[in-house]
């Protein structure tokens, strides 16, 4: 055979192999694109359960209200009892207790110290949804809150448990403005990065909300250039405290809470029940032993007590309205209908005070000017209170760092164009955090390896997708007679169906557990667990059950959380 003919053939196939390869290799076309989803996932940081206007509240949340009116709005939704440990099982879909955060940084107890799920970081026996799906060709970002990691260690930052890009707060709260403000006593400032390296000065007009939203938008941006699907984590740290709005917005509220928290959880109440949230039976629950009636406070503390809450409410209207800017670029760029967008709380609202710990309230009296007139401001340091989070986390019972349901049922909504649901759906099954990150896999068409990943062993996913309801295909998530357990600090908590069973340290609880029926007591005023013996030794059963399959260590002495005042006997 002539040789220039060979070398024709050879050419020719070489070419056909190279044509090819380039068709299979390419970046997905923008129709390709399409048919691969974005998710956008918005987390506030300690909003209660009222906290939003189409859950019964007063604060002006146009936006966000707009997004649930195109939403399933959710009344089961459940969280862990604090933001870590919730962040955590949102990211991988694995029991805070296999994942490291079996308890907070830094509150271990004498028995926990070392062991495995107890790292208080979000260890590498799970791999995170971004990652797998950073694996897969998704642009994947994250901007705000971490809190999943120390600053010190960059091996457990945002950029090395597969997010692409980054912009965040590595510590679990701090100052919402330029100045970095630390938010406990022994922090020196507030810790950023972006990407792999900490951040320098931060810009004059930084306030977290505003520049949190202008980063998730540059990060969208660059996965539209970039013609790849999104995942995004728009992880804000407002409502935290310590409270801070711009000065533009400190008064937006003014006067609207004078007549104190009693008076506004009555209103609440009546609007969350027309709204749906709230049903229709639930009486107003009586104040809990650590609030004192408003009519007992000195004017002075009337005047304190409700300007924090106008504070707080003027950041729940910042929240929603740099979410609506971001939802209105969606749209603007033509991916709103091609996203699953979640909004959320990460737990309840924040009623417990940090001002009981050893020098902390020394040092907010001797660095911040907290005056009635600079309350709210860049140099100042406030907290809600005890008894507007117990209006916020209506009709539920406590809050933020509890098992209760007012500490781990939070708002929630749930955005998905494909759904069969009819817009503007209330549902009242349970759904848990753990259950998004199967439910991202499953859209997205992402296998997860299960038990090895990269070389190491990790954990399966302890969630269940909700994919197949939103898509009509099954009536609930997870079967009514599925338990359902949380542990954190030693509070205790076990739902099956329509039993909660709980235990909690005096003076909270009784040391003992006690069992409610949510059926007819969702403020879980009746402990039944006198009359009802076999439901609660199931429950407790169930318990047992959690505890060995999951290695759950109960701390041998009281950690976090366990400082406060009760106030009247």
């Amino acid at each position: 055979m002539n040789s220039r003919f060979i070398v024709k053939i050879a050419f020719l196939h070489l070419a056909s192999l190279l044509f090819f390869t380039s068709c299979t290799n390419e970046k997905p076309t923008t129709e390709n694109r399409a048919k691969r989803p974005n998710i956008l996932i918005i987390v506030a940081d300690d909003l209660g359960f009222t906290d939003l206007g189409c859950y019964g509240s007063e604060i002006k949340t146009p936006n966000i209200d707009a997004l649930a009116q195109q939403s399933v709005r959710l009344t089961s939704f459940y969280t862990g009892p604090t933001c870590s440990p919730t962040r955590a099982m949102l990211l991988t879909g694995v029991d805070a207790h296999r994942n490291g955060f079996g308890t907070m940084h830094g509150d271990w107890s004498d028995n926990q110290l070392g062991l495995q799920g107890y790292e208080g970081y979000l260890n590498f026996d799970v791999v995170t949804i971004p990652k797998l799906l950073q694996d897969a060709g998704y642009h994947t970002s994250i901007v705000g809150k971490w809190h999943q990691g120390s600053p010190r260690k960059k091996e457990q930052w945002p950029f090395n448990r597969g997010f692409t890009r980054s912009f965040c707060l590595l510590p679990g709260g701090g100052g919402h403005f330029y100045d970095k403000q630390p938010f406990l006593s022994f922090i020196p400032e507030s810790a950023y990065s972006q990407d792999s390296s900490l951040v320098g000065a931060l810009p004059k007009d930084f306030y977290s909300t505003k520049s949190y939203a202008n980063k998730a938008m540059e990060y969208i941006d660059e996965s539209v250039k970039e013609d790849k699907p999104f995942f995004h984590f728009l992880s804000y740290t407002a409502p935290h405290w310590p409270l801070q709005v711009p000065d533009e917005f400190v008064d937006l509220y003014k006067g609207q809470y004078d007549d104190g928290y009693e008076a506004l959880a009555i209103q609440r109440l009546e609007k969350g029940k027309k709204q749906g949230v709230i049903p229709e039976y639930t009486k107003l629950p009586p104040l809990s032993p650590n609030v004192r009636p408003w009519a007992d406070l000195q004017v002075a503390e009337q005047q304190e007590s409700s300007k924090s809450m106008e504070i707080y409410a003027a950041m729940i209207e910042r929240v929603d309205y740099h979410t609506g800017r971001v939802i209105q670029h969606l749209k603007d760029k033509g991916e709103y209908e091609n996203t699953l967008i979640i909004f959320m709380s990460d737990n309840g609202a924040e009623g417990n005070s940090i001002m009981g710990y050893e020098g902390t309230q020394a040092w907010v009296d001797t660095t911040f000017d907290n005056s009635l007139t600079n309350m709210g401001k860049i140099n100042s340091y406030v907290e809600l209170g005890t008894e507007w989070a117990q209006v916020s986390s209506l009709p539920f019972k406590w809050y933020k760092a509890f098992a209760t349901e007012g500490g781990v049922r939070a708002p929630a909504m749930i955005h998905y164009p494909k759904s069969n649901k009819a817009e503007n759906t209330i549902h009242d099954g349970f759904i848990a955090v753990m259950d998004l990150a199967p439910t991202f896999l499953e859209l997205t068409k992402v296998a997860h390896p299960k038990t090895e990943y990269e070389g190491r062993k990790i954990f399966p996913m302890d969630g269940t997708s909700i994919l197949p309801w939103l898509e009509g295909k099954t009536a609930n998530v997870h079967p009514v007679d599925k338990a359902h357990a949380w542990e954190l600090f030693g509070r205790r908590g076990i739902r099956k169906g329509k039993w909660k069973a709980e235990w909690m340290e005096a003076p909270y609880g009784n040391n003992e557990w006690e069992l409610y029926d949510l059926s007819n007591d969702i403020s879980q005023q009746n402990n039944i667990a006198a009359t009802n013996p076999k439901v609660l030794a199931e429950l407790v059963e169930d318990w047992d059950n959690y505890v060995k399959n999951n290695n759950v260590t109960l701390p041998d002495r009281p950690t976090a959380y366990a400082k406060e005042t009760i106030w009247r006997k």
